[in-house]
């Protein structure tokens, strides 16, 4: 097993850096990157902007506007459009940016972001605590609920509980959980009835004043509407999952064999049964895991006014804010390629027969 575990943390590397480059060049080809961006805002913002950005780099002033392939760049100052390329980096070819890039990305140096204050790194430790937070509980609360749910409904196959809570769980999944959190947000929030919850932040202002015991209430005080919102539709396709993998397993002849020999069928459902059931659905947890940390819960994030990684990501492609859009896609993919290793180990620890070392 050491081996392999050294196989895929190798592989790892050329993973990471095709991924990075396709995107790289992707980004560097879309229209509106972050020089036309700055233009933009600039002009938006009137001459207190322009002048901070030209007494910021007055000295490598060299470049003239006239030559300048920038869309909206007419009517500037040309030591403007020289100082906003030498901010973003474009004085540079776009080969000496990629090596750059590849060389801070080795010592995860991944620079500042080009539009909010603070490096790209303290941005995302910033918004980490909002998308663990609400991915952490939305993901327990949807293991906890779907996976007993799941095992019912396979002993109970056919069955009333079988089918009215297959009816739920399809109104459930039809419902797109930013829609559901609208409705929450009306009901509960202030909207037009109820004025039982808050509708932004995670905790109130003065949370930092509060005891121990009422900030775990505020705490959950904030979340309960954006937590509600992000599990609604995670528990059909679980407990579906669920449900028939052991209805797979239940009628396979090693189960009947064990049936005959006298086992109680509490015994031969977690001894036998349950090992092999769950399988498949381990198989399925680094996308259900990644899905609902960084995907899933963006359009949430936004609602519920939850500064995220989801929300940082989003803003970031937005504003073609190129260091925090590679720092967090470099991030993403690692804690994906992670995730699958380490599932490929819990295969070993729920079936010890399983051996990726052999197979490969």
């Amino acid at each position: 097993m050491g081996v392999y575990i050294l196989k895929r943390l190798l592989l790892m590397i050329p993973t990471l850096w095709i991924i990075i480059t396709i995107n790289f060049l992707i980004v560097q080809a879309a229209p509106g990157g972050p020089v036309e961006q700055a233009i933009a805002e600039s002009r938006g913002m009137g001459s207190g902007m322009m002048d901070r950005l030209t007494n910021a780099n007055q000295s490598d002033v060299q470049q003239s506007a006239s030559e300048s392939g920038y869309k909206g760049a007419r009517g500037l100052d040309p030591e403007i459009i020289a100082a906003l390329e030498k901010r973003f980096g474009f004085d540079k070819p776009m080969h000496e940016r990629y090596f750059d890039m590849l060389g801070d990305y080795l010592t995860f140096d991944f620079g500042d972001s080009l539009f909010k204050a603070g490096s790209v790194v303290d941005l995302i430790l910033a918004a980490m605590p909002v998308s663990i937070s609400l991915g952490l509980w939305t993901l327990l609360i949807v293991y906890l609920v779907s996976i007993p749910l799941g095992i019912m409904k396979a002993l109970r196959n056919g069955q009333s509980f079988d089918r009215w809570t297959s009816i739920v769980l399809s109104i459930f999944y039809a419902i797109p959980g930013f829609l559901f959190g609208i409705l929450l947000i009306i009901l509960f929030a202030g909207g037009q009835y109820f004025d039982w919850f808050p509708l932004r932040g995670m905790v109130s202002e003065n949370w930092d004043s509060l005891s121990w015991p009422d900030k775990i209430i505020d705490y959950f005080w904030h979340m309960a509407l954006p937590i509600t919102a992000s599990v609604i539709g995670g528990f059909s396709t679980l407990a579906m999952l669920t449900k028939n993998s052991f209805l797979d397993e239940i009628n396979k002849q090693y189960v009947m064999t064990a049936r005959a020999k006298g086992l109680t069928p509490r015994k031969v459902l977690y001894t036998h049964v349950f090992r092999n059931a769950m399988l498949i659905i381990i198989a399925g947890f680094p996308s259900a895991f990644l899905g609902i940390f960084f995907t899933g819960a963006l359009l949430i994030e936004i609602i519920f006014s939850l500064n995220g990684l989801g929300l940082l990501g989003y803003e970031a492609v937005l504003q073609r804010d190129y260091p925090v859009i590679f720092s967090t896609l470099y991030i993403f993919t690692l804690i994906g390629l992670i995730v699958g290793l380490i599932t490929d180990l819990t295969y070993t620890w729920v079936d010890p027969r399983i051996d990726f070392e052999s197979r490969g």
